[in-house]
């Protein structure tokens, strides 16, 4: 009985130091039945529910140098096609990344992309961008590519074009939405992980992975009717360790 009392006080006083040091993020998480886990000095993870669909949450150092300082990255099991690779990203981290792939591999030294580098950066070189008129309203603000445009233009048709559309980021902070092996990603710069600026990214990403259920319940074909996917090999360039995995 002692020991479980013992464990009982740790417990708050591990919450209570994590509420101390990340505001009211996490208290606000725990009121909605997420379990959380701070990181100290570094962020903290949350592991919530879409559905009955696990879904992971961090906010840390970045893991991506497109990203300076705190970053805050989403991911969750979709039940993708394993060789789907699309990836959304704002119009001005595209040419900071295609800036950074001709300076490092045209004007450097390496005459190769490898594995290295992240999965986003190499589809840059790998993968045709949708045009303008399948952008439709995204086009001002966001660039799309990928292994299968059928796929890409019907997620991105509806729901989730208005929620990028009328997400709140300034243009010059990064965003990438992307799927990798089955899954569904989401990286963007974040200072201050207020629960306001939490929220808005996770109600992005739940948009983006019900679209993708939509997809998966009725649009499968259209991933047939499109070109084929990349036989490069991905590893999907990402970790669910905590803030302080690299990948």
């Amino acid at each position: 009985m002692l020991d479980g009392i013992k464990r009982l006080l740790g417990g708050n006083a591990a919450s209570a130091a994590a509420a101390e040091e990340w505001g009211p993020v996490i208290p606000w998480a725990e009121q909605r039945g997420w379990l959380c886990r701070s990181v100290p000095g570094e962020g903290f993870v949350i592991d919530g529910k879409f559905d009955a669909v696990v879904w992971r949450l961090e906010w840390g150092p970045s893991q991506r140098s497109y990203i300076p300082g705190q970053e805050l990255r989403l991911r969750i099991e979709a039940g993708l096609p394993s060789d789907l690779q699309v990836v959304v990203m704002n119009r001005s981290l595209q040419e900071q990344m295609e800036r950074a792939v001709f300076e490092q591999y045209v004007e450097g030294v390496q005459t190769r992309i490898d594995t290295q580098t992240p999965p986003e950066m190499r589809w840059l070189v790998m993968f045709p961008k949708l045009g303008g008129t399948d952008m439709g309203t995204l086009r001002e603000r966001y660039v799309a590519l990928g292994s299968h445009k059928g796929w890409m233009k019907h997620w991105l048709a509806g729901a989730l074009a208005a929620s990028l559309t009328g997400h709140r980021i300034d243009a010059e902070t990064p965003l990438v939405l992307m799927t990798s092996r089955g899954r569904i990603m989401l990286r963007t710069a974040l200072l201050d992980p207020t629960v306001g600026a939490v929220s808005a990214v996770l109600r992005l990403f739940e948009t983006a992975w019900r679209e993708s259920q939509r997809m998966v319940a009725g649009d499968a074909d259209s991933i047939n009717a499109s070109q084929p996917a990349s036989t490069w090999t991905e590893d999907g360039g990402d970790s669910v360790a905590g803030p302080s995995s690299k990948a």
